[in-house]
């Protein structure tokens, strides 16, 4: 029961982090766009991604759940299940129309560039922080060798 209320608050804290970013983004969108105020289905219909997606992105990013799988495969995995999602909220929210598949192209290169920015800015963010813990390794061990 205590790994089963870990587990709920570190998604807890990944929804709170993704409505926050997507609320914030919708915000900044609109106002480029001269809306001045934002309708309650696209409230819940972020929440509702922040919630399931965040879900998604625990079950593929963690040891916690799925363990010993290489990173590409759970960039796969992570698609695969999360592409169908958001399509599927999108739809029902009627972000886009539907009915046309210039539309549905569109939508999904969006979705697919979002995807590869984020994936590449993680993928250096941790590349740097790497570098940094490793030279701050190489730091303690020169001083402790003196020991």
């Amino acid at each position: 029961m205590k790994k089963f209320m870990k587990c709920v608050l570190e998604w807890k804290t990944g929804v709170c982090l993704a409505f926050t970013g997507a609320i914030l983004i919708y915000v900044v969108i609109a106002l480029l766009m001269g809306e001045k105020q934002i309708e309650a289905t696209a409230i819940f219909a972020m929440l509702l991604l922040s919630m399931t997606g965040t879900f998604v992105q625990y079950l593929c990013f963690t040891d916690n759940i799925i363990r010993n799988m290489r990173y590409t495969r759970r960039l796969l995995l992570f698609g695969v299940m999360y592409v169908p999602l958001l399509t599927v909220i999108a739809v029902a929210f009627g972000w886009f129309p539907a009915s046309r598949p210039g539309a549905w192209l569109l939508f999904l290169g969006i979705a697919l560039a979002v995807f590869a920015a984020m994936t590449l800015g993680f993928e250096l963010y941790f590349r740097v922080a790497g570098r940094r813990y490793d030279g701050l390794l190489g730091q303690y061990r020169k001083e402790h060798e003196a020991e």
